[in-house]
């Protein structure tokens, strides 16, 4: 996170933004919503693992054997204590803007949808436009409001911190294909959101420039 050399006036503008955004209260009409993908390599045991006993936790062979590659797009309102997840074989254009189209279903009413983000290439509105019917991209492209990470400060947006817990709950660990991961995802998304996990973020304007202040350019 703090493996920083200099912050250009672009760094700082974009870290201000999301930060301001940060410190908002919750507004339905304009939720905050955070969105990442994470790539699964999916792997299969050569042996079978040792089954759990009392006292005993279950154990797994070094050895194992690929099966491939998935992704999981993650979009969590920090906020409400939501989060929406999808397991894809790919992360291409068409690929995000029918993950983001899934979001906009669990947002009918609101007015604008602030998207944070980093500056991955399918982040923006070519997606849509490149990949769905002319009007479902306008939809999508009107009612998003994008805020981008500043180059090398992916560690601005929540998502990670999301993606942190569903490496401890749920995917650290071999899942041998897409189906499998697509059902344990599934479940992990469900009890968070029962449970309504929030993120509480404490990181402000004052204190980052209180903190980074020296690796300023201007």
């Amino acid at each position: 996170m703090w493996c920083i050399q200099e912050i250009t006036p672009e760094y700082r503008e974009r870290m201000y933004d999301i930060l301001d955004l940060y410190a908002l209260n919750y507004n339905s009409q304009q939720p905050v919503i955070c969105i990442d993908e994470k790539p699964k390599q999916l792997l299969d045991n050569k042996r079978e693992p040792l089954k759990m006993q009392p006292g005993k936790p279950e154990k797994y062979d070094y050895e194992y054997k690929r099966c491939g590659t998935a992704n999981v797009f993650v979009a969590v309102e920090p906020l409400f204590g939501q989060r929406i997840t999808q397991v894809t074989s790919h992360r291409t254009k068409k690929d995000f803007a029918q993950f983001m189209q899934v979001v906009l279903t669990h947002y009918p009413h609101a007015q604008k949808i602030h998207v944070v983000a980093d500056n991955l290439n399918t982040h923006n509105n070519t997606s849509f436009t490149e990949n769905l019917l002319q009007e479902d991209a306008t939809q999508l492209s009107n009612k998003i409001v994008w805020h981008y990470t500043p180059k090398h400060a992916s560690w601005l947006n929540m998502a990670e911190t999301e993606i942190a817990v569903m490496d401890a709950q749920c995917t650290g660990k071999r899942i041998k294909n897409k189906d499998m991961l697509t059902t344990q995802i599934r479940a992990w998304t469900t009890q968070r959101n029962i449970e309504k996990r929030m993120i509480k973020w404490t990181f402000t304007k004052q204190q980052a420039d209180k903190k980074l202040s020296k690796y300023y350019t201007e």
